[in-house]
């Protein structure tokens, strides 16, 4: 059996289908899956059906655009909600916790604190002393925003 024997036009669109979906994973953003899932239909269709090369493009361009439209953001909400909630409970676990100053803050100056054994980068808006002990306010990247006891 030769390749141009194997290479059908279902095994074609399988083949895309395919080829988008790995795709997805190189650039995520849930989009191009819905393509691939469009090509996979144009290919069981056409192992049932005979059909002309527009009506082909015709069904791809439908139920990928279908799907995308109708079922992105429902997935998107489904699959990446839990980010939203592991931010919240991360800045959870350092807002109003207590630290201690390792050096010196001023306004306008960071200096450092400790906190559960790892030193961060922290600013006040008030004179800190070294070794005081500290309240964590804000966190904003790896930056602690910290006011006196």
């Amino acid at each position: 059996m030769s390749l141009q024997e194997l290479l059908t036009p279902p095994v074609i669109w399988f083949l895309i289908g395919l080829a988008l979906m790995l795709l997805e994973l190189v650039i995520p953003g849930l989009f191009l899956i819905f393509f691939g899932i469009g090509a996979w239909i144009v290919a069981l269709l056409l192992v049932f059906f005979d059909m002309s090369i527009t009506a082909q493009l015709l069904i791809f361009g439908i139920t990928s655009v279908l799907g995308l439209l109708l079922l992105r953001r429902f997935l998107k909400e489904k699959f990446f909600k839990e980010d939203k909630l592991s931010q919240g409970s991360l800045e959870e676990e350092f807002i109003n916790k207590i630290a201690l100053a390792e050096s010196d803050l001023s306004p306008g100056i960071p200096g450092k604190v400790s906190f559960k054994g790892t030193q961060w980068s922290a600013v006040s808006d008030i004179e800190i002393r070294k070794g005081s002990r500290v309240k964590i306010i804000d966190k904003e990247s790896i930056t602690l925003k910290v006011t006196s006891l």
